[in-house]
């Protein structure tokens, strides 16, 4: 059984912000805004996810992610679905998922030429508490002032089709071509809260879960996952984790989460608490 402590990477983004979350360090003054911190595994193993944070000055570009079958087909190992955990948003806060209507790959490409895009995507108000599982072809855009955790496929792979005229290359041969330009369908999830633990998401690429216990919490997981503590912290098998940190268990751990965390945990697969 090993715990590992993910590396730690600040990226720079033109839409970021200086102004972070709680267990992350802000920007100095003579540094470019921060966009999302990436947790990444150390050494070269390739995990089947990734999780950042996303941190939201701007809109972010309006994209597309390929399933696995068709990223497979380019040399990827797979696809992109993924789901947001919502932090914090301002007020007025949207994020673009699908189209308003139906719309033709043709439409969808001269509408991203000549900006129209913006209107055709169905922006959604979310606030903090939100929880979106976005599938692979959905064509979507995360709004401003937003901070949210973001658990996905592990592959970096995103076309972009609109970006606000930042200077930044687009994909839109590769993006129309797996774009599903409908209206966003919320997806079969089973989900359900007792207790203090909530599933988030259920589907066949990730299961996503959050906990917030009152009191103390002892306990052992028989699945791998990634272990994100939102607020407070604890142990795995003796080693201290807090806010700010995101740790990938393999195998049977032992978890002590401290009393008034907030915990959001990750896995590849079906697990049970014990």
């Amino acid at each position: 059984m090993v715990c590992t402590r993910l590396t730690t990477i600040r990226v720079e983004k033109p839409w970021g912000r200086r102004r972070l979350w709680p267990g992350f360090a802000d920007p100095a003054r003579d540094e470019a805004p921060i966009g999302e911190i990436w947790f990444g595994v150390p050494g070269s193993r390739d995990p089947e996810l990734l999780v950042k944070y996303l941190f939201t000055s701007e809109k972010l570009s309006i994209q597309v992610h390929p399933d696995d079958t068709q990223a497979r087909a380019r040399g990827f190992a797979r696809g992109k679905d993924e789901a947001w955990v919502i932090l914090d948003a301002l007020p007025g806060s949207t994020i673009g998922l699908g189209t308003v209507r139906p719309v033709s790959r043709e439409e969808l490409r001269s509408a991203a030429l000549d900006g129209s895009i913006e209107q055709l995507m169905d922006w959604k108000p979310v606030a903090a508490g939100d929880v979106i599982y976005s599938p692979a072809n959905t064509v979507h855009a995360i709004g401003a002032g937003i901070t949210l955790i973001e658990v996905q496929q592990n592959v970096d792979l995103t076309y972009r089709l609109y970006d606000y005229g930042r200077p930044r290359e687009l994909h839109l041969d590769d993006g129309i071509a797996v774009s599903d330009p409908v209206p966003f369908a919320v997806p079969p999830i089973e989900s359900s809260q007792a207790s203090g633990r909530q599933v988030l998401a259920s589907t066949d690429k990730f299961i996503l879960e959050r906990w917030t216990w009152i009191g103390q919490r002892e306990l052992a997981l028989n699945a791998d996952g990634w272990l994100i503590p939102v607020k407070g912290g604890g142990q795995l098998d003796g080693m201290a984790f807090a806010a700010g940190e995101c740790w990938i268990i393999d195998g049977n751990a032992g978890v002590s989460i401290e009393p008034g965390s907030d915990i959001v945990f990750a896995s590849p697969r079906s697990f049970t608490l014990r």
